[in-house]
């Protein structure tokens, strides 16, 4: 059992974080805007502050020793496309306010989400994606998954890993799940957030995937 910090956990990946992670035996508490609206599994512990305040996550952080962080950009509406309303480059500064909050208390481990395409995989997205991005609302979430990527890559003395997932889904956890680094294996279409939740936490009890950034899909459905 491990004490574990989860960011996003009122969020559709981040939900299925605090459920697996609780079910796998670890004492969980997640930051949150609004408590009261948040489902949370018996025994998680819900703290109310933002990640965007170093002060919350300060005490949010306090006595654990991993972070699991399924943060994203927040949508007018579920449509992917929808217009962003949360504050420019939000993953960015949160994951700037966690690294420095794990260096203050001595945590290692954090293991992020991310997007395929994100910092040096952009290069590898076909043309015509690129083109579709730059045009459309995704712009800015996709600056937003390359400025995290570089902020914790910059943080030489923590254990980080980012997740970069392909296109998630709401349907049933199904698995298998595959990840491998970017430029080595044709990654699968996508994700469901439920698959990539159990990801997220086994990667953190293994200590897999250090200093790196995987790709990670379902390999059916």
């Amino acid at each position: 059992m491990s004490n574990l910090l989860v960011l996003g956990g009122s969020g559709r990946t981040g939900a299925h974080v605090l459920e697996h992670a609780t079910r796998r035996g670890h004492h969980v508490r997640a930051l949150v805007r609004n408590p009261d609206k948040v489902q949370a599994p018996v025994g998680v512990e819900l703290i109310q502050g933002t990640p965007a305040d170093i002060d919350d996550l300060r005490k949010a952080a306090d006595g654990t020793v991993g972070v699991i962080s399924a943060l994203n950009n927040a949508r007018a509406s579920d449509n992917p496309w929808a217009k962003p309303v949360s504050p420019p480059m939000f993953m960015t500064d949160a994951a700037r306010n966690t690294l420095t909050v794990m260096g203050e208390q001595g945590i290692r481990r954090i293991v992020l989400t991310s997007t395929q395409g994100a910092g040096d995989d952009w290069a590898r997205l076909n043309p015509l994606v690129k083109a579709f991005i730059n045009l459309s609302n995704v712009k800015a979430g996709f600056a937003d998954h390359t400025g995290l990527d570089q902020v914790v890559r910059a943080w030489s003395d923590i254990d980080w890993t980012l997740a970069r997932a392909v296109a998630l889904t709401d349907k049933p956890l199904s698995g298998p799940v595959r990840a491998a680094e970017a430029g080595t294996e044709k990654p699968g279409a996508r994700i469901n957030r439920a698959d990539l939740a159990q990801f997220l936490v086994q990667t953190i009890e293994d200590n897999t995937w250090i200093r790196k950034a995987p790709l990670v899909w379902n390999t059916r459905g």
